[in-house]
């Protein structure tokens, strides 16, 4: 009689991993909502001053991919009501968001009175009410999570996968806003800046309603 088999982890083949990145990476690094929140934090608060922030948009993503990997993502896809709602939510954040900007550059001239970061909780709604994120998440394990083998372990494995992504591709956007914007510093430059930032953050907003 034949001693029983050691169960074998489950591992994702190469072939598998190669599609996923072709997939993840363009999503991930090319420009949308997201990514501009990340540059115009960056070259508003500096690398440093958007950790915090950044922070919690990687963990906000990471809970996407845990709630949607263990097939919770089944049962809001048969909500088509969620989506609006997390479409008028961005909006309405986004709209928060540029508020603050153009607050920052009509209040006192002290620079105190300004905002230094973004915080954690920024980061989770920025994710969380983003629908092009929840989209591109369930479309993900959709296509890469194999029914015959164990939903827990692959999950795990993509899950980790998206997430070196993701740090990987937004970190240029975060010194890419730092280097091209942050280097003015002038009281009339912030104020140009803060103008700037806040109209960025309307037209991410509008793309978001009318797209």
């Amino acid at each position: 009689m034949d001693a029983p088999r050691a169960r074998c982890p489950v591992m994702i083949s190469a072939e598998v991993w190669v599609l996923f990145l072709g997939y993840t990476v363009p999503m991930v690094v090319s420009p949308g909502p997201g990514n501009t929140v990340l540059a115009t934090a960056g070259g508003r608060f500096g690398v440093r001053g958007t950790l915090p922030f950044w922070w919690g948009f990687e963990v906000a993503n990471v809970a996407l991919c845990l709630l949607y990997g263990i097939g919770l993502g089944r049962v809001l896809q048969g909500l088509p009501a969620l989506h609006e709602v997390l479409r008028w939510g961005s909006v309405a954040y986004l709209l928060h968001l540029a508020w603050g900007f153009f607050r920052a550059t009509a209040a006192s001239r002290e620079a105190d009175d300004a905002p230094s970061h973004l915080g954690f909780v920024e980061g989770l709604l920025a994710v969380a009410l983003n629908p092009k994120i929840h989209s591109m998440i369930l479309v993900m394990f959709s296509q890469f999570l194999d029914p015959a083998h164990g939903m827990l372990p692959q999950t795990a494995q993509l899950t980790a996968a998206f997430l070196a992504v993701c740090v990987a591709c937004h970190f240029p956007w975060i010194y890419g806003g730092k280097l091209i914007l942050g280097r003015f510093h002038s009281e009339r430059a912030m104020r140009i800046q803060g103008w700037t930032f806040g109209a960025c953050m309307v037209a991410v907003a509008a793309w978001v309603a009318f797209a």
